[in-house]
């Protein structure tokens, strides 16, 4: 396996003068560092760090033991519908993204390594009708359709809505046989969706302890899907294992994921807090969302002194946003880090005609669109050096699920360090509740009935044209 690689040079004060970070302050830091390293490294699996276990026996074989089995009941599915919001969803919808062809759904059934894929990730109305019409008219009566609901206490509202709703679509369409059209991942002990999964019969996956959602991708949360469209779950899994091994080198030199939040931290203190990854492949560009939720909600906090602090990620892609982001990010105000994500050999390449139809166009003939890509992304590195903007580069040897999981590990280990480094919670959402707890209260359920009328307390006098 080859390892993916992190360049920082651009975020040092020798690459981008008085926007970089001293390399010698850099060097100060491998002690703390070390001594981070340690402490992560003995709390590994325990408390909210659960995740960690995952690419390691024995949580690793019991679960892709019991994935394994699932899938292989499931042969004849032809679509698999996942209903989940934030971490329950993103990260399966970064790995669909980022190891399938962006024509999944539309290649026939034989060219297909699974299913089809289908991720309701927000009870938009017209969104999510739409989907079950389009799955309805090919399979009226849901036969050749796996729903796979997934939450941990099953009181999430949105996906809670989804699922009353096609909980209720698959009983009228076959009765007590509806059962084995659900697959539930959710909390294997306790919870209201483990007390309806019990009283109904549905098969059902871990949420395991310790493992919080926007963690949770590399559990069956993000794997069962994986599994049923034909991803190497085994080298996702291998990948993660890999570079939680790197991440628990003591010297930073070494140690990708501790050097990675230690600048990133260093530079949100000094003003650059606003933290792009831009990936230059399309397929990474649910990648970016999925550490977007990771970066904000595990870092977005409050010191227990009452100070706030946190990070602002964002998401962008090359070379599109190089027509839509970079103007800002080159002239705009200097409190930002891009993080680009470059991908080593692509798998396909596009060959550009060498018959230009113009000679201002023949500069790009007999090149391919690979080349071009990695032009472009250079291009954008150098412009934004030369505007002394901050910027890294993580480049994935290929874009295969080895790779994948190496990156999702490196992030989720580089998020744990900047918790320590920001001296919050990393694992907890206190203010996410206060929203929760307010739609309870508007949607009429018991025990929220003073929500209401404070909600209109502070929103009765709207401004408005």
């Amino acid at each position: 396996m080859q390892p993916i690689h992190l360049d920082y040079a651009g975020c040092l004060a020798s690459r981008v003068g008085r926007n970089g970070v001293s390399e010698t302050d850099l060097r100060d830091a491998a002690e703390p560092l070390a001594a981070i390293t340690r402490k992560l490294t003995d709390e590994r699996g325990t408390g909210g760090t659960g995740w960690r276990r995952l690419p390691f026996d024995p949580v690793r074989r019991e679960h892709v033991r019991a994935i394994g089995e699932e899938v292989a009941r499931r042969e004849h599915v032809d679509t698999l519908l996942v209903l989940g919001i934030g971490g329950s969803a993103l990260g399966n919808i970064a790995l669909q993204e980022a190891l399938h062809p962006p024509t999944h759904n539309l290649l026939p059934t034989a060219r297909r390594r699974g299913p089809r894929l289908f991720v309701l990730d927000n009870i938009d109305p017209a969104h999510v009708g739409a989907t079950l019409e389009l799955i309805a008219e090919d399979d009226p009566r849901f036969e050749r359709t796996l729903v796979n609901v997934i939450s941990k206490s099953g009181e999430t509202a949105e996906t809670a809505a989804q699922f009353m709703i096609l909980r209720g679509m698959l009983r009228d369409a076959l009765g007590p046989a509806a059962a084995e059209r659900i697959v539930a991942i959710t909390d294997p002990e306790r919870g209201t969706m483990r007390s309806i999964c019990d009283a109904e019969g549905y098969a059902t996956l871990p949420v395991p302890d310790g493992v919080g959602g926007r963690f949770s991708v590399l559990s069956p949360v993000g794997l069962f899907s994986a599994a049923m469209t034909g991803i190497d779950i085994d080298a996702l899994l291998d990948g993660a294992a890999a570079m939680d091994e790197r991440c628990r080198v003591e010297d930073p030199a070494a140690n990708p994921a501790a050097t990675l939040a230690w600048l990133l931290v260093t530079h949100a203190a000094a003003g650059r807090s606003n933290h792009v990854m831009m990936p230059y492949a399309s397929g990474l560009r649910a990648m970016a969302d999925w550490y977007r939720q990771l970066w904000a909600e595990s870092l977005g906090k409050r010191r227990p002194d009452g100070t706030p602090v946190g990070p602002t990620p964002i998401a962008a892609l090359g070379a599109t946003d190089q027509h839509s982001q970079i103007q800002l990010y080159c002239d705009g105000p200097p409190d930002k880090v891009i993080g680009f994500v470059d991908v080593a050999d692509f798998a396909t390449d596009v060959a550009i005609p060498s018959d230009a139809p113009a000679p201002a166009l023949s500069y790009l003939g007999g090149a391919t669109l690979g080349r071009l890509l990695a032009a472009e992304k250079r291009a954008t590195e150098y412009a934004l050096t030369v505007k002394e903007r901050p910027n890294y580069t993580i480049t994935l040897p290929r874009q295969d699920a080895a790779s994948i999981g190496q990156f999702l590990q490196l992030w989720m280990i580089a998020t744990a360090y900047a918790g320590v480094l920001l001296g919050i919670d990393t694992y907890d959402q206190p203010a996410v509740e206060t929203g929760k707890q307010a739609t309870f209260g508007l949607m009429g359920r018991d025990g929220y009935a003073e929500w209401p009328d404070r909600i209109d307390a502070v929103l009765r006098a709207p401004a408005s044209t």
